[in-house]
């Protein structure tokens, strides 16, 4: 007779063993329909999991992270049984749940097209419609390797043929169609409503190059049509927001294959606009007390060994290269070559905290596949700092960097934030009781500052804990750029030292945070978030001055000339063209203000002032429309002001 105890304090009698979903339709019909998976004890298993002993119960619903998870999984399956169906001599390998989807890689004789997708999506619903129970079995790993071969799926038996002996081996089966997997899933294909195939891309079988070449289908799945269909709009938006297209249309940047994949060439109108960036990240670092630092590209290859970075982060670093019978390493992060500069000279308690920061650029090898635009490069720019302090500074410090963070990002427009406090993971270096004083103190800088947070329980690096911040965009997306992370391994590493107030030497802390990211990413999620039409202080042609007539140039000119004595960014357009077309260019080029002077405006020593929204403000004094724009320039105005 288990006594099941549910998350609200309740607790519910059954006279026999019973499964979740059981105990969710004796709650009420909505509930059972909701759930898709349950937490018996903390551990996450299928609605039909039988529970014969008093537990824990907490019912998993298709709108949490697990639930859409367990959702996107289970249609991926789904989505193989309907490719089996159609087609036989498919052969199925690997479809995990991926961020707001999944996929499923097939080796098939021919390519699929778009009219596959269509039929195979069909057949999804067909499935699902047939409300087909989800049931689970364990193999032996012999036997289930044995069984997939019988059945011809060699992929399949290959992986569980790497499975070590005796682990268990779980299948999951939905009428004829069955598959390896962990679980848990869905109880019933009938629960799988909202989704949606997308595309059809190559993929290596186990990601290895030196392997066949198989197809990879991508979909969405979600709790909701409602959901699905919202995804699907923030998608057709994202599109039309592209930083790759737009950065070529706006003549922002390149990525040059002749140089290599992964290698940002900013061009002059991208360059202003990271100028702008620049600016005033060193403003705002000066007022926050930070010093600038400048290193070099590349270092002898012992201090990565030192640092540990040879030993942690190969795959992620450039093969050396070999200098005066010694090894050099371009560098994959900054952080060895500030604690040099610390090291340089005998630190006293006095000096301490040091905020040193450096726009850095480092270098990652990433594979070619992984690369994307300037989300996923190979070279890029940090918006580094390292502060080195000592224990009772590290929560005033971290208030600090929250501070900072918030007040710079806010500038850009971003003012919903997600934030995450990761805590010691199971291997870690450092003595508790300091990781519990710096957890204690990250949480507490948090909550000083009324910011919502979710612990991230063993989620901290192996050399402390650690802040991660997530911005929301103007579509919804979230995006992580902020990380402060509290380091207790490379002061050891490098034996730094600090003089304290009784005489003793002690180890610094030493706290590493980047509020941007990297610039090239940064630049990208601005240029979506305004689809290109930048605030009028980030953007790189802040005026455009336009002729009607060839008899206006000089003036024209006068009018750009003051702009730009005023310390504006602006162009002036004299071509023999209509004035309608030329507006309608420089709309789509996304300039701010649209000047037009004719006959009447030289004469009177005014400007017509267009918005880019196509408002039109009439016509101004020259003295007015340079107060106007520089007073929205140096407020750093998200928005011109209304008239």
């Amino acid at each position: 007779m288990p006594q099941i105890s549910l998350p609200d304090g309740a607790v519910k009698s059954f006279d026999e063993p019973v499964n979740a979903g059981q105990v969710a339709a004796s709650i009420g019909k909505q509930l059972a329909k909701a759930a898709v998976a349950a937490r018996v004890d903390g551990k996450l298993v299928d609605l039909t999991t039988v529970i014969d002993h008093d537990a824990q119960l907490e019912l998993v619903l298709g709108d949490s992270d697990a639930g859409r998870e367990i959702l996107r999984h289970s249609t991926s399956h789904l989505m193989a049984q309907a490719v089996k169906e159609l087609f036989p001599d498919a052969q199925v390998t690997i479809g995990p749940a991926v961020d707001n989807g999944f996929y499923y890689d097939f080796d098939y004789e021919r390519p699929f097209t778009p009219d596959d997708l269509n039929k195979i999506e069909q057949r999804m619903r067909q499935i699902a419609k047939r409300n087909l129970k989800v049931e689970r079995r364990v193999m032996a790993r012999d036997e289930a390797v044995s069984f997939f071969r019988d059945m011809g799926e060699i992929y399949k038996a290959e992986i569980i043929a790497g499975i070590p002996d005796g682990e268990e081996i779980s299948l999951y089966s939905q009428g004829d169609f069955i598959d390896l997997c962990s679980g848990p899933h869905v109880s019933s294909t009938g629960k799988l409503k909202a989704f949606k195939l997308q595309r059809v891309a190559g993929a290596y079988w186990r990601g290895d190059s030196n392997n066949k070449m198989l197809q990879r289908i991508y979909g969405t799945a979600w709790h909701s049509q409602e959901a699905l269909d919202a995804y699907l709009t923030q998608l057709a938006e994202a599109e039309k927001r592209d930083h790759r297209r737009l950065g070529k249309d706006l003549d922002l940047f390149s990525l040059q294959e002749d140089a290599g994949g992964g290698l940002v060439f900013w061009h002059p109108m991208g360059s202003r606009v990271r100028r702008m960036i620049e600016e005033f990240w060193k403003e705002k670092h000066i007022a926050g007390g930070y010093e600038f630092l400048y290193t070099p590209h590349m270092a002898n290859r012992d201090l990565w060994d030192q640092s540990g970075h040879t030993s942690f982060y190969a795959d992620g670093m450039f093969r050396p290269m070999e200098v005066d019978e010694q090894a050099y390493q371009i560098r994959p992060m900054n952080c060895p070559f500030h604690i040099l500069i610390y090291k340089d000279a005998l630190r006293s308690y006095r000096e301490l905290p040091f905020r040193w920061a450096e726009l850095g650029t480092v270098y990652r090898y990433e594979m070619s596949g992984a690369l994307h635009g300037l989300f996923r490069v190979r070279g890029f720019t940090q918006d580094d700092a390292h502060i080195f302090c000592t224990e009772d500074q590290i929560e005033s410090e971290i208030q600090q960097i929250l501070d900072l963070t918030l007040d710079i990002l806010g500038a850009y427009g971003f003012s919903n934030f997600e934030i995450n406090l990761s805590t010691r993971p199971e291997k870690s270096v450092g003595e508790e009781a300091i990781w519990d004083r710096a957890t204690e103190a990250l949480r507490a800088a948090i909550i000083s500052r009324n910011l919502p947070y979710v612990v991230d329980e063993g989620g901290g690096a192996f050399y402390g804990p650690k802040i991660d911040l997530k911005i929301t965009d103007a579509i919804g997306r979230k995006w992580q750029c902020s990380t402060v992370q509290l380091d207790f391994n490379l002061p050891e590493r490098f034996e730094m030292e600090y003089v304290a107030a009784d005489g003793t030497r002690k180890r610094p802390i030493m706290i590493h945070r980047a509020l941007m990211g990297s610039l090239e990413r940064f630049f990208g999620i601005l240029v979506e978030h305004y689809a290109g039409a930048f605030p009028l202080w980030l953007a790189p042609v802040q005026a455009q001055v336009m002729t009607i007539t060839e008899a206006q140039d000089e003036y024209a000119q006068q009018v750009r000339d003051a702009l730009r004595a005023a310390g504006l960014r602006a162009e002036m357009d004299l071509r023999n063209e209509k004035v309608g077309y030329k507006i309608r260019e420089h709309t789509l080029k996304k300039v701010p203000y649209l000047l037009v002077v004719g006959d009447r405006e030289r004469e009177e020593g005014t400007i017509n002032v267009r918005l880019r929204s196509g408002q039109n403000l009439g016509s101004l004094p020259l003295s007015a429309v340079i107060a106007r724009l520089s007073e929205e320039n140096d407020s750093r105005a998200l928005e011109p002001k209304e008239v």
